[in-house]
Order: C-alpha cells, then structure tokens, then sequence
C-alpha cells in the first residue's frame, strides 16, 4: 500500500463516503477543525489543495474545476478505480488512537 498523509486519507475515505459520483471541495478544510494546532485557514486550504494535486498525480482522484492560464481552481473531485481499490482497503483499516507517546522510563 502506497503512504499517505492522513489529510490524504481523510479526502480518500470521504469521497469514499460521498453519495453521488462527484463531491465537492468545500468542507474538506474540516479535516483540521479536530488537530490541536489549527492552522489558518488560508493555510488549511493551501494544503488541502496541495493534497488534492498528489492525489490527481498519483491516478487516485479526478479533479474538475477551471482552468486559467496560470493556475488550476478544483471544484470537484471523483474516485479514479484504483482510487476506490485504495479507499476499500483504508475503511478496512484501523486508524491509530491518539495516545501521546511518553519518554521510556529506565
């Protein structure tokens, strides 16, 4: 199984999740309302932009959107096949618990 960041497996399994064939972008910032550090939101959407292209180029999501002449604006996004393969597979799989880990003691 190929690695990838936990925003990358939260837009997986939700698109995973979406009714339709299509979901939206907006709301995938929501990711980052649950970590203990928030970013700005500026830097939240940065991210999972930067996100959704690794996806893109990795064959997992398909991006709809508009194109200008400098720059890509993803709208929506949809599950490629191998896509769906990979996101069976991360409902299957348990997500580690948020345990803080302790220094040893000797």
């Amino acid at each position: 199984m190929m690695r990838l960041s936990a925003l990358q497996r939260y837009i997986l399994l939700s698109c995973y999740d979406a009714k339709g064939n299509r979901r939206e972008r907006k709301g995938l910032e929501q990711f980052y309302q649950v970590q203990p550090l928030r970013p700005s939101p500026k830097d939240a959407q940065d991210a999972v932009t930067k996100s959704l292209e690794r996806l893109i180029d990795k064959e997992l999501l398909v991006g709809y959107g508009v194109r200008t002449p400098h720059k890509w604006f993803i709208r929506e996004i949809r599950l490629t096949p191998k896509g769906r393969k990979i996101s069976k597979e991360l409902a299957g799989w348990q997500a580690p618990l948020p345990f803080r880990s302790r220094a040893r003691h000797a």
